[in-house]
């Protein structure tokens, strides 16, 4: 059973469709900018159904409604071009890489990550990834400091011979291998 108050609601928006979505497609530059209008001016007209006169006067207030849509709409806009100009400015002159370039060494690290140990894995993973200090690793995994610290040397060992690389670049391959250990701070 359909309630007073939204009947009210659809006969206003069987009357007013048309006049508004006519309204905002001579204030917009796309069709769908028309639709987004009429779509928020009617979900404000539903929220405050309250407020909505009767008649005639219904249509008045819908296109102050869709009025200040549009202010909000154009206003919006204005800002993601700002942001856009300013995101240009910033990206001119950066030196953008092809990521497909690190796919091998990342596949190799994650298979050799596979061939050590959970635990030593997950020593690896939260000191070079997470950048977490060893103790704070430690508390973490649920062991002492020390055995972090050591398993940390061995994991890195062991995972430089499973890759068998020359890892003199600092930072190669995602930082596990060439990553110095953090400091402690005391």
């Amino acid at each position: 059973m359909i309630s007073e108050d939204e009947e009210r609601f659809r006969r206003t928006y069987a009357g007013n469709f048309e006049p508004l979505l006519a309204y905002a497609s001579r204030r917009v530059e796309h069709p769908e900018d028309a639709a987004d209008v009429v779509a928020e001016t009617f979900l404000v007209a539903w929220r405050r159904s309250a407020e909505m006169p009767e008649g005639d006067e219904a249509r008045l207030w819908l296109y102050g409604v869709a009025r200040r849509v549009l202010a909000n709409q154009q206003r919006g806009g204005r800002r993601r071009e700002r942001l856009g100009a300013r995101l240009r400015e910033r990206l001119t002159g950066a030196v953008v890489t092809d990521p497909a370039g690190e796919v091998a060494q990342r596949v190799a690290v994650r298979a050799a990550l596979d061939r050590l140990g959970e635990l030593d894995r997950e020593v690896l993973r939260l000191t070079a990834w997470e950048g977490l200090e060893p103790r704070e690793a430690a508390e973490v995994l649920g062991i002492n400091a020390a055995a972090v610290r050591t398993r940390l040397a061995r994991a890195r060992s062991r995972l430089r011979e499973l890759l068998g690389h020359d890892f003199e670049r600092p930072g190669h391959v995602l930082d596990v291998l060439a990553l110095p250990a953090p400091e402690e701070r005391r």
